[in-house]
């Protein structure tokens, strides 16, 4: 859903100040819409990005929301993360916005050599689609933005394109388009997975030096990638289920398809405090009925939860762990649910 505002509406965006008990959708989004990305800020509020419904913020007791009207690039918002100052930026159909604790405003992308951010490197015309999957601080407080045209880099004061960088080694031309999730893992190396295949090029490793291609289980559409407390990389694939990689063998294992899992269309994962790892699934169109859920691993075994033990769909797409522990679930419909550890409570009306 695109909405075209007055360049003068972004550039002057308000602070939003109401707020409801309940997440309540505002923009006319159909049932296939959903909470697509969340996190949790470092005071403990949440965010929720959606497909159609912009961004809701709760604070433990209400959700604010933000959409275009307020300065949000578009109401799709595809990212969200949180930087060391505590700015959280929204990547969306449009670009990218940010939030500074009171506003929300539009950040243009532009590099070093003057072309625009929305400018195709090969044809030099406007790309069609600006939208940002993924955004990323790493350690030394670059951020990082992966987008269907490339990876782009901020160092707090301008941007830059990351394969411009003539010293890096990109022996299978890599063009690290169509970036869905990146990592940065404790021993520093960038991880770039890419969406939409056919066409994806899968995880591709950056040490710092060079840039190394997988396929995990000949998948090249990637869904989320996260490090483990103990080190291990996870991957969620479109296809293929889960698999856990060896870093000595650099090689990808399925840990997933014995339960039933793989068949499934995972679309994130996440690792809670207690060290349980989260799968949110979705099996067919979406439609309530369907086939799909949640699923926890506690290293060992797989629990499922779907709509028979309370979850509000089974179409789940993103995973939020709050201060207290509980498990927060986005799903179709602009679903929202939280697990308490014995049962699910609706938050979205």
């Amino acid at each position: 859903m695109k909405t075209d505002l007055p360049k003068d509406s972004l550039n002057e965006p308000k602070a939003i100040t109401n707020g409801q008990p309940k997440l309540v959708k505002t923009q006319g989004t159909s049932e296939y819409a959903n909470i697509h990305c969340g996190l949790m800020d470092n005071t403990g509020n949440l965010w929720f990005g959606t497909t159609g419904e912009g961004v809701y913020r709760y604070d433990g007791k209400l959700f604010t929301q933000f959409t275009v009207r307020d300065g949000l690039s578009n109401n799709t918002v595809w990212s969200i993360a949180e930087d060391k100052n505590g700015n959280i930026w929204f990547g969306t159909d449009d670009g990218i916005s940010r939030y500074d604790g009171k506003s929300v405003s539009h950040i243009p992308i532009s590099v070093a050599n003057g072309n625009n951010f929305y400018l195709n490197n090969s044809l030099n015309v406007p790309s069609t689609k600006n939208d940002v999957w993924s955004i990323m601080q790493s350690k030394n407080g670059m951020i990082w933005f992966g987008t269907r045209d490339g990876v782009y880099c901020f160092d707090g004061k301008s941007f830059s394109r990351f394969l411009d960088n003539k010293s890096i080694l990109n022996k299978d031309s890599l063009h690290l388009k169509m970036i869905d999730c990146m990592l940065e893992d404790k021993n520093g190396n960038i991880w770039f997975c890419s969406g939409m295949a056919p066409g994806g090029e899968g995880v591709c490793r950056y040490d710092g030096k060079s840039i190394t291609n997988f396929k995990p289980n000949g998948d090249g559409w990637i869904r989320t990638i996260i490090e483990d407390k103990d080190g291990r990389i996870y991957i969620a694939t479109r296809h293929n289920g889960m698999c856990l990689y060896d870093s000595v063998s650099n090689k990808f294992t399925n840990v997933t398809e014995k339960a039933g899992i793989n068949n499934s269309s995972l679309s994130s994962i996440f690792e809670d405090k207690a060290g349980n790892i989260w799968i949110a699934t979705e099996l067919g169109s979406g439609q309530l009925g369907e086939d799909g859920g949640v699923w926890r691993f506690d290293g060992k075994t797989f629990t499922k939860f779907t709509t028979k033990e309370g979850l509000i769909h089974n179409g789940v797409f993103t995973i939020v762990e709050d201060k207290a522990g509980n498990i927060w679930l986005g799903t179709r419909n602009i679903g929202l649910c939280r697990y308490d550890g014995k049962t699910f409570m609706n938050f979205s009306d």
